[in-house]
C-alpha cells in the first residue's frame, strides 16, 4: 500500500521545477553573454536577461537575477564596451544600446531600495556602489586622469532622497511607500560609505541640494536628507584627514595651484569637470563654488570689477583634496535643507498650525546644530535667521535654539541684544515639566556664568525661578535651589535678596508687605527683582519631601560652601528621589509606640465600622458595610 502524503507531490514538483528553470535560464544567458563579450559577438541576450529580472515577482529569483546582471555588466565594463571614446560608428551604436540597458537596470536597483524584502534593499545598494566604482575606473584613463562617474552617483542620491516605490511585480511596498527612506538602507549608506569615504561624502553633499530643488513641493526629500546628515558624525577638520576613497584613482594627490597672494589662487584653465558628456555636469549654474564666491575687495571705486572673477578655480580632483571645498559643499547642503524643514513662523496661531512631524524635524536639527553643523560651516552666521526664527517660536524648539544662538554669539561674534530677554521669557511653568529641563538648566548656568552681567538681570532670573518653584515638582526644586545658591555665591550683590525682611516704600511708611517684583514684566531689567526677596525658597524648609527641605536650609547658613556641582542635581526624577529615600540609612529610629487607650479611642473615631467588627458587633448595618480602611482614611467629606 503506498504511503499517504499530506501535500500532492505534483504541485511541489512543479514549484521546484519552476525555480530550477529560472535559475537555469539565468545561468545560460549569463554564460552566453560573458562568452560574447570575450569574443566580440552579439550582446542581444542582455535584453532577455534584463527582461527576466524586471518581470520576476519572487524575491529570491529577483536576487539571483540582479546579481547575474551585475556580473555581466562588470565584464562589459572591463572589456571597454562603455569606454568614453569608442572607435567607429558601430561601436557608438553598441555603446548607446548598452547604456539604455544599464540605465534600466540601475533604475530597477534604485526602486529596490524601497522593496519589502530587506536583503533585496541592501543588495541593491551594494550593487549600485560597486557599479559606481567600476564605471569610475572605466573613465579614469591615463590621458584624462582620475574620474568619478557623477551621473550614476546622482541616480543613487535621487533614489535615497526621493525613494521611488519598488518596481518588482507583486511587492507590497508599491502601495505602502510614502517616500520615507528605510532605516536599514540609511544606516548602511551612512556607516559604509558616507562616513568613511571622502569622495562619496563630497559628491553627496554637492548633489543633494539639486535633488531638493527639483522637488520643491515635496517635504519628504528634505526629511530623508536630514535623517542622513544628522547621522554624519565624521567630518574632516584637517587636510591630512582626507585619506579614504571609494574610487581608488581619486586618492592620488593632485597638483594644487600655487598661491599668488595670501587668499587668491592662480588661474587654472582646465575644465572643472572633465567627465564626458554622459557623465559630466553640464549645468554650470549648479556650480557649488559660485554659491560661496565672495567678490574681491574694491580698493578703489575707479577700478572696474573683474566680471565673473572667482577666488578659487580648482578641478574636480583638486576640490576633493581641498578642505575648504568640503566645507563649502557642506554649507550649501545645510543652507538648502534648512528652509525646507518647515521653518517656524512667529505669526499669530503659528504654534497651532505646525505639525508634529515638522516639530520633530526641527528638533532633530537643533540637537546637532551646535556640535555637528556650526563648526564645519564656511560662515556660521549664514544660519542666523533660521535659528533666530526658532528662538522666536518658543517652547521646546526655542529652548534648543538658544544653545545654537549662544554658540554664534560666543564663538562667531554674533550681535543679538535681546538674548537675555528671550531667555527670560522661557522661564515659565512649562519649562520645569519638559523633558529638556536638565539641558535647559545646563545652558542657563552657562549663559549666566559671566561676572560682567548686571545684577538686575541676574536678580530677575533668580526671582522668577524662585516663584516657579512654588508649583514645581520636587525634582525641579532640587535643581533650582543649588542653581540659585551658585549664582548668589558668584554674585555677592544679590545677597541682599536673602537678608531682606521687609520692602521699603520710599514714601510715608518705612516698610511694606507688598512684594515689589513684577512677574508680568517681560524685560528682566524692569522687574524690580533686586528690590524683592527670595521668600519663596524659605518656604521650602517645610517642604513635604525631606531632600527639598534639607537643601532649602542652606540659605539660612553661612555661605562657606564653594558651590554645588549642578550635574549631581540635573538628572533627578521621582524615581531617583524615591530610590534615594528608600536606601537612605536611618540614624534615629522613628517613634512607633502609642498609648493603648489613646490609640483605641482614635481608632474608634476614625474607623467606626472596623471598630464595631473588631468588638464582635454583627448588626445588619455593620455587616453590609465593607471594610475599606484606606478609602475611609482618604475621605475628607
Amino acid at each position: 500500500m503506498p504511503t499517504l502524503r499530506s501535500l500532492p507531490p505534483p504541485s511541489k514538483k512543479r514549484k521546484i521545477s519552476g525555480k530550477n528553470d529560472f535559475a537555469d535560464t539565468l545561468k545560460r544567458l549569463e554564460t552566453q553573454l560573458i562568452s560574447s563579450c570575450q569574443s566580440n559577438r552579439s550582446l542581444n541576450p542582455l535584453a532577455d536577461l534584463l527582461e527576466q529580472a524586471l518581470r520576476c515577482d519572487d524575491p529570491q529569483n529577483t536576487s539571483k537575477a540582479i546579481y547575474s546582471l551585475y556580473r555581466v555588466f562588470v565584464v562589459i565594463l572591463d572589456g571597454d564596451k562603455l569606454s568614453p571614446s569608442p572607435a567607429g560608428e558601430e561601436a557608438k551604436v553598441v555603446k548607446a544600446w548598452l547604456w539604455e540597458r544599464l540605465n534600466a537596470y540601475v533604475d530597477f536597483l534604485a526602486s529596490l531600495l524601497q522593496d519589502e524584502e530587506k536583503y533585496l534593499r541592501t543588495s541593491a545598494l551594494q550593487i549600485l556602489f560597486s557599479l559606481l566604482k567600476h564605471l569610475s575606473t572605466t573613465y579614469s584613463k591615463p590621458n584624462s586622469g582620475p574620474q568619478f562617474h557623477a551621473l550614476h552617483f546622482r541616480r543613487i542620491v535621487a533614489a535615497l532622497l526621493l525613494c521611488p516605490p519598488s518596481a518588482r511585480p507583486g511587492s507590497d511596498a508599491q502601495a505602502e511607500s510614502e517616500g520615507i527612506l528605510d532605516a536599514d538602507v540609511r544606516d548602511m549608506f551612512v556607516d559604509t560609505w558616507l562616513s568613511v569615504h571622502d569622495d562619496i561624502r563630497w559628491f553627496f553633499l554637492r548633489d543633494s541640494p539639486a535633488v531638493l530643488q527639483k522637488s520643491p513641493k515635496s517635504r519628504q526629500p528634505a526629511v530623508n536628507l536630514l535623517s542622513i546628515l544628522s547621522r554624519l558624525t565624521t567630518f574632516p577638520t584637517d587636510a591630512s584627514e582626507l585619506n579614504a576613497w571609494w574610487v581608488a584613482e581619486l586618492g592620488v594627490k593632485p597638483k594644487m595651484p600655487k598661491k599668488k597672494t595670501g587668499s587668491q589662487l592662480s588661474d587654472d584653465d582646465d575644465d572643472d569637470d572633465p567627465l564626458p558628456k554622459d557623465s559630466a555636469d553640464d549645468d554650470d549654474d549648479d556650480d557649488w563654488r559660485k554659491f560661496f564666491d565672495e567678490p574681491a575687495p574694491d580698493d578703489s571705486a575707479k577700478k572696474p570689477k573683474a566680471p565673473g572673477a572667482r577666488l578659487h578655480k580648482l578641478t574636480l580632483h583638486q576640490s576633493l583634496h581641498s578642505l575648504p571645498s568640503h566645507r563649502a559643499v557642506f554649507t550649501r547642503a545645510w543652507l538648502t535643507l534648512l528652509p525646507r524643514l518647515s521653518p517656524p513662523s512667529t505669526a499669530k496661531g503659528a504654534r497651532h498650525t505646525m505639525t508634529e512631524e515638522a516639530k520633530g524635524s526641527i528638533t532633530r536639527t537643533l540637537n546637532v546644530m551646535h556640535r555637528g553643523v556650526l563648526p564645519h560651516l564656511t560662515r556660521p552666521v549664514l544660519v542666523m535667521d533660521w535659528i533666530g526664527a526658532c528662538v522666536d517660536y518658543g517652547g521646546s524648539i526655542g529652548l534648543l535654539a538658544m544653545n545654537a544662538l549662544f554658540v554664534l554669539m560666543k564663538e562667531y561674534n554674533l550681535d543679538y541684544p535681546s538674548f537675555y530677554t528671550h531667555l527670560y521669557a522661557f522661564l515659565d511653568r512649562d519649562v520645569l515639566h519638559l523633558k529638556y529641563r536638565a539641558r535647559f538648566f545646563r545652558m542657563t548656568e552657562l549663559f549666566l556664568s559671566s561676572t560682567h552681567l548686571p545684577a538686575t538681570i541676574l536678580a530677575s532670573f533668580v526671582k522668577r525661578l524662585a516663584r516657579l518653584s512654588l508649583s514645581a515638582p520636587p525634582p525641579a526644586v532640587v535643581m533650582i535651589i543649588p542653581f540659585t545658591y551658585n549664582i548668589l555665591k558668584r554674585h555677592p550683590a544679590l545677597m541682599v535678596m536673602i537678608h531682606r525682611t521687609s520692602y521699603g516704600e520710599g514714601e510715608g511708611d518705612d516698610s511694606s508687605d507688598t512684594d515689589p517684583y513684577s512677574p508680568t514684566e517681560p524685560n528682566p531689567l524692569l522687574t524690580r527683582a533686586l528690590d524683592s526677596s527670595l521668600w519663596e525658597l524659605v518656604t521650602h524648609k517645610e517642604h513635604y519631601h525631606s531632600s527639598v527641605a534639607t537643601l532649602a536650609k542652606i540659605f539660612g547658613e553661612a555661605f562657606t560652601k564653594p558651590g554645588y556641582a549642578m550635574e549631581d542635581f540635573l538628572d533627578h526624577t521621582y524615581a531617583t528621589l524615591f530610590d534615594t529615600e528608600a536606601t537612605r540609612k536611618i540614624r534615629k529610629e522613628p517613634a512607633l509606640a502609642v498609648d493603648a487607650e489613646l490609640g483605641t479611642a482614635m481608632f474608634s473615631q476614625l474607623f467606626p465600622v472596623a471598630s464595631a467588627l473588631a468588638d464582635g458587633e454583627e448588626d445588619e448595618g455593620v455587616a453590609e458595610v465593607q471594610l475599606d480602611v484606606v478609602g475611609q482614611l482618604w475621605d475628607f467629606s
